[in-house]
């Protein structure tokens, strides 16, 4: 076993900065280190694959540019702040975009809807759908613009690290019938079938079960208002891009190709980490943005654990698993959106048989990303890039996807090429599939579920894994996994509740 001594900076001198190892390379790695460095901490982000961006990664082939994971950019400020600890602006490296319509909706009856975040807009078109919901229409988004408020503004960067820290905000959300699923609060204010469905589809975003999600998520409505829906020119790719320079510019070190395989643990603190190539890395913190469960039960293995025991995060709900197709074409079809959603003739049978059931059904509901519809360099001229993703079980449900993601994939081909894409089967020129398993092996999400752990109200806040962890010191946790959630504003949310749990770095 080596150990790793501290790097020498230009003038051949050792860095003496505190040292800050970063397991994992999404958004909320990424944002943590830039945090970090801006504190005076030296940053090492270790990657176990070969580039950054986690989920976030890119596909290049065939000419064409594929984002693997987040493609919708709300609440832009988050990545203004990390620029700014830089001394740097956000448009100086990246163009963000604002995306009209946000989503354009397509049901199985062929009605399509526009989903903006005009205001008078979406009144237009709720009045043309169904003019009785209109007033409810409004009192659910004044409802959404509350919970925003306290769930996103007053919360989300808050570090719930004792029971009385959620004990405290019982009585605001009791009042904002945080009980309540985010599908059982749209109820309440509207009737339309269709409207229900476009009004609570968010939590999926998340990995969330919109008839099981706390009504809380029903502040995401509020908040693509308010911020607009964007995207990164030259794909999310490029934020990631970006972030490293910055990191990099701060004086940390980005490792690709290094898979951390223990958290060392000395007098119940972490200490470093250990490696696959069997290098020890000592380090004053520990910042795992490795899924919350695979950090407990892999990386602590060898640890005794009193809050996050194996049993109890073998107990825990995971969420759903994601079957994503990236293609692109030899011909562009120019009245296709950028966001799209299809949805299939059932919504609640499917939900259910994705969350309870866990069954691949026959039936789908899909979300179409066109990103040559805002950025057309993502493909060679003349031609368009794709990805579709449709929720699926989680590997707990025992698919065997290498058999089942050819058959799962002509399916969704056909299904597109009837409702959204004629001639797509023929016009086909670049492909590659990621399923759950892919998840699992690559990106060591237990179960292969695409957002960690399930955002139920149990399993939020307090009683998710904290960002400063219970059970083994000076190791702390950002992403999906842990508070508040997945969603790009989740992670970077995660990163920036560091700043409320760190020390101050030890000279």
């Amino acid at each position: 076993m080596t150990s790793l001594a501290p790097e020498m900076n230009d003038a051949a001198t050792p860095d003496r900065r505190p040292h800050a190892v970063v397991i994992g390379s999404g958004f909320g790695g990424l944002a943590a280190a830039i945090r970090l460095g801006a504190r005076g901490y030296r940053v090492s982000v270790l990657e176990r694959l070969d580039s950054a961006g986690g989920r976030a990664r890119v596909h290049r082939q065939d000419g064409f540019v594929f984002d693997a994971g987040p493609t919708i950019i709300t609440a832009p400020f988050l990545l203004e702040e990390l620029w700014a600890l830089c001394g740097r602006r956000l448009d100086d490296d990246v163009t963000l975009r604002p995306v009209d319509p946000f989503y354009r909706f397509v049901f199985d009856d062929r009605v399509s809807f526009e989903y903006s975040g005009d205001a008078a807009a979406m009144e237009q078109a709720i009045r043309r759908l169904s003019p009785g919901d209109l007033d409810g229409y409004r009192r659910f988004m004044a409802m959404s613009e509350r919970i925003f408020r306290v769930g996103f503004e007053q919360l989300g960067d808050q570090p719930f690290s004792a029971w009385t820290d959620m004990a405290r905000i019982v009585p605001q959300m009791m009042t904002l019938q945080s009980y309540r699923s985010v599908y059982g609060l749209v109820s309440r204010y509207v009737s339309h079938e269709k409207l229900r469905l476009m009004l609570s589809f968010h939590p999926l975003l998340v990995g969330g079960n919109p008839f099981a999600a706390s009504s809380i998520y029903a502040l995401i409505c509020f908040l693509e208002r308010k911020w607009g829906v964007h995207f990164a020119m030259g794909g999310t790719g490029a934020l990631v891009s970006g972030m490293v320079r910055l990191i990099e510019g701060q004086g940390g070190t980005m490792r690709y190709g290094e898979t951390v395989t223990r958290i060392v643990v000395e007098g119940g603190a972490a200490v470093g980490v250990e490696t696959a190539r069997g290098a020890r890395i000592d380090a004053d913190i520990v910042v795992s943005n490795a899924d919350a469960t695979h950090t407990y039960t892999h990386l602590l293995a060898d640890t005794r654990r009193r809050r996050w025991s194996d049993a109890r995060l073998r107990r825990a709900r995971q969420s759903m698993g994601l079957f994503v197709w990236y293609f692109g074409t030899d011909r562009q079809y120019t009245d296709v959106a950028h966001h799209t959603i299809l949805l299939g003739p059932r919504y609640k049978g499917l939900i259910d048989d994705i969350f309870r059931h866990k069954i691949l059904a026959e039936d789908f509901s899909l979300y179409l990303h066109r990103p040559t519809a805002t950025d057309p360099s993502l493909a060679p001229p003349g031609c368009d890039a794709f990805y579709v993703l449709s929720p699926v079980p989680h590997m707990g449900a025992g698919i065997d996807w290498r058999a089942e993601a050819p058959k799962y994939r002509d399916r969704i081909a056909a299904r597109l090429e009837a409702y959204l894409l004629p001639g797509l089967r023929q016009a086909v020129v670049s492909s590659r599939v990621t399923t759950p398993a892919e998840f699992e092996t690559d990106l060591l999400s237990e179960q292969g579920a695409a957002f960690g752990l399930e955002p139920l109200l149990s399993q939020s806040a307090w009683f998710r894994p904290h960002n400063a962890s219970e059970d083994v010191k000076n190791l702390y946790l950002v992403g999906a996994g842990t508070h508040p959630g997945a969603g790009v504003p989740g992670v970077l949310s995660s990163a920036r509740v560091l700043d409320r749990v760190l020390p101050e770095p030890v000279r």
